[in-house]
């Protein structure tokens, strides 16, 4: 499924400094039934955004207005526990376009890559920053430059690199996952098919 391209991306951000988020956190198992793509983001962090009678739980962060944004700078070692991609199905459908944390759980990081949700990998110094910037001022400004990769808090330009993978960020760059990569080569395939 093909996803938005990913290039540079400045936002403000949502705090999340909680560590070791799992999966199941992020969208409990009871959701997992839909085989669609859509909808997740209603039940993003189900359990700790709502009540069991369903009503918003203010001290929550996102039910507080104060923060928006379309990244996500999450605690350490997020998104560990089950394999489950609807984890970031839920994100991506939310409406974020980045996670940042200081470590990723592996199978969650790839999920992301393939969904469309960029997974940043900061230092916990530059982790710390940002939390901080974002406390002090909501409405901060943070960009996340792909072909440069590079993260920077723009209201002091403290910037930091970050990795990914050249075929991943290809991908991201082009908004594609593994099978739209393999279709927009079909011609080359088709001609070194020919070929044989």
């Amino acid at each position: 499924m093909a996803y938005d391209k990913f290039t540079v991306l400045r936002s403000t951000a949502v705090p999340l400094p909680t560590e070791n988020v799992d999966t199941d956190q992020i969208i409990p198992a009871r959701f997992l039934k839909a085989t669609e793509r859509e909808g997740f983001g209603d039940n993003l962090f189900r359990d700790w955004r709502y009540d069991v009678e369903g009503n918003p739980k203010k001290d929550f962060v996102l039910n507080n207005p104060t923060y928006s944004g379309k990244i996500l700078v999450a605690g350490k070692n997020f998104g560990s526990g089950s394999s489950r991609e609807h984890a970031v199905w839920a994100i991506y459908d939310y409406g974020f376009r980045c996670v940042v944390s200081s470590f990723f759980a592996d199978i969650f990081k790839n999920n992301c890559l393939n969904i469309g949700v960029l997974p940043v990998t900061v230092s916990p110094e530059f982790a710390e920053k940002l939390f901080a910037a974002i406390e002090a001022d909501p409405k901060t400004e943070i960009e996340v430059n792909l072909p440069e990769q590079k993260i920077k808090l723009l209201a002091t330009g403290e910037s930091e690199s970050f990795d990914i993978n050249e075929y991943k960020k290809d991908n991201m760059t082009n908004g594609f996952d593994d099978i739209d990569y393999l279709l927009n080569m079909s011609s080359e395939i088709d001609a070194f098919a020919a070929s044989r």
